[in-house]
């Protein structure tokens, strides 16, 4: 399939798919996922230990690295998932990580998805404490 044709069909596709979503509900022509990152807000330490610590996984890790493995999985993607990393350092914090720990996973990451990962992850990081910072 040549390039035009590939990007023929992917627009045919992607318009279709819009189409679906406007039936679906007309309220996602405006959908602004930022917007929606803040309704989430971060959970108390002692909700992020029984949701994903060892109160529901007696054996298993505790909140804080629970999430530093979800950190590391979302940077190694490449840290397209903006709101999810956002989300996750934040819960980090409160779990009890330091800005230095955070930024520490973030950079080990580097070795296995890139430079521009770790960087796009660092910025990330910025723009979290620099909320927090605001609070």
């Amino acid at each position: 399939m040549s390039n035009d044709a590939f990007t023929k069909l992917f627009q045919q596709m992607a318009e279709s798919g819009h189409q679906m979503a406007r039936a679906f509900n007309p309220a996602l022509e405006t959908w602004d996922p930022k917007a929606f990152e803040k309704l989430i807000p971060t959970m108390p330490a002692e909700m992020i230990e029984l949701w994903w610590g060892k109160t529901l996984n007696r054996d298993g890790l505790d909140a804080k690295t629970r999430l530093i493995v979800t950190l590391s999985g979302l940077i190694i993607q490449g840290a397209q998932a903006e709101p999810q990393v956002r989300l996750v350092i934040r819960h980090l914090l409160a779990a009890g990580a330091s800005r230095r720990e955070v930024a520490e996973v973030i950079y080990q990451c580097a070795m296995f998805a890139g430079v521009p990962a770790m960087q796009k992850g660092l910025e990330l990081a910025q723009a979290v404490y620099a909320e927090e910072d605001k609070a």
